[in-house]
């Protein structure tokens, strides 16, 4: 079984950007219920199919298949739930670990998040100076739910 295992927060200030280089994803959702969700992915030129399970933690279970950019095109403009999530995802290296910085746009505009993928949940990790606070565990900040509530709603 593939495990996905991360953290991730809030991100303050620019520190970041100097040494980021970023990617423009757009992906939709087409199953978000019981901790479950279906999730079609489109970067630059490659589609996805993303299933993840319930979390457990900071743990849950993810398969991602690459399909035809065609096939995940047409999913995200008829399958999917709208808003679709708009981003450009920035990688970035600190210490031992490359985080992952999603800036959003469209009906998330302004929202900036950084995770980073763990091979166990005890893991240790220093923490860039340009992060916030930590929302793992805060559901409003997955993808699946701004999908559903935008960040530019919230008050």
């Amino acid at each position: 079984m593939a495990i996905e295992i991360e953290r991730k927060f809030l991100v303050r200030g620019n520190g970041w950007r100097n040494q980021a280089v970023g990617k423009v994803y757009r992906q939709g959702y087409m199953y978000t219920e019981y901790g479950i969700t279906l999730r079609a992915r489109v970067v630059g030129d490659r589609g996805y199919l993303t299933i993840k399970g319930p979390r457990l933690g900071n743990s849950r279970a993810e398969y991602e298949y690459e399909i035809p950019l065609k096939d995940a095109e047409e999913m995200l403009n008829s399958l999917c739930t709208s808003p679709l999530i708009e981003k450009v995802r920035y990688q970035v290296h600190h210490g031992k670990f490359v985080w992952e910085v999603d800036e959003f746009a469209g009906e998330n505009q302004g929202l900036i998040l950084a995770e980073v993928e763990l091979d166990d949940e005890n893991q240790t990790v220093e923490l860039p100076e340009w992060l916030g606070e930590e929302v793992s565990h805060d559901q409003r900040y997955y993808n699946s739910s701004l999908s559903k509530n935008p960040w530019k709603n919230w008050s």
